[in-house]
């Protein structure tokens, strides 16, 4: 076969660079199933101190609010339930609103839920991409070395050959490993921030409704 002018270079370095590339990829495992093992002691912190509202909660909330037009009577309402704490720092900012017009109010709710959805996206984005690329990088430090092993089967250095398996077989396994952790933690959380969101965006709803019912309320009994 004729070799094509330049292959040979051309084939040195990516030979070079994908056996440069093997000490990152196995530091990046290293580092994503650290990460996945952090990430999955947090997600079980925080499944024993999170605060599940039911939907039964929500309701009594709901119907609380509904009664007392003013701010004051809402903002007790809010306080004195068992939503997290976050969710009543929102509602109470809203019921402090009652001097805004309406389209105001609702700008600003819905870039308070939106600041919420965020930070919910902040929680789970680093174990998706530990997910996406945990596969990847232990599927790359498996081809890696499996080169050069060839290479010395070749040659008949079987010792060469063996060490180059175990370390493909080791990122592999690291690699499905870190990702699968991090898969199940993100599913999770994030059917938690779903959960949350959601519970979120009915209270705030309501918040609006009554308060706006509220202020065409006052303006009808002005005159």
């Amino acid at each position: 076969m004729v070799a094509v002018p330049g292959s040979e270079m051309l084939g040195s370095i990516l030979h070079v660079i994908s056996l440069s590339l093997l000490i990152p990829v196995i530091v990046g495992l290293l580092a994503f199933m650290a990460y996945a093992i952090i990430s999955f002691g947090g997600m079980i912190s925080e499944y024993s101190s999170r605060i599940k509202t039911t939907p039964k909660e929500i309701e009594d909330i709901i119907k609380q609010i509904s009664h007392p037009p003013t701010s004051e009577q809402i903002m007790a309402v809010v306080e004195k339930s068992g939503i997290p704490q976050g969710q009543k720092n929102i509602l109470i900012d809203l019921a402090n609103t009652q001097d805004m017009p309406d389209a105001s109010r609702e700008a600003l709710a819905r870039k308070l839920v939106e600041n919420e959805e965020i930070k919910a996206m902040k929680g789970i984005e680093k174990t998706d991409i530990v997910t996406r690329l945990g596969p990847t990088l232990g599927l790359m430090g498996t081809l890696i070395p499996m080169g050069p092993g060839l290479a010395a089967l070749g040659s008949g250095d079987i010792n060469t050959l063996a060490q180059a398996i175990i370390i493909a077989f080791d990122t592999t396994v690291v690699g499905l490993a870190a990702g699968g952790i991090a898969y199940v933690v993100s599913k999770i959380r994030r059917r938690w921030y779903e959960e949350y969101i959601s519970n979120l965006d009915t209270l705030v709803d309501s918040v609006l409704e009554v308060m706006k019912h509220g202020a065409k309320t006052q303006t009808t009994n002005a005159f």
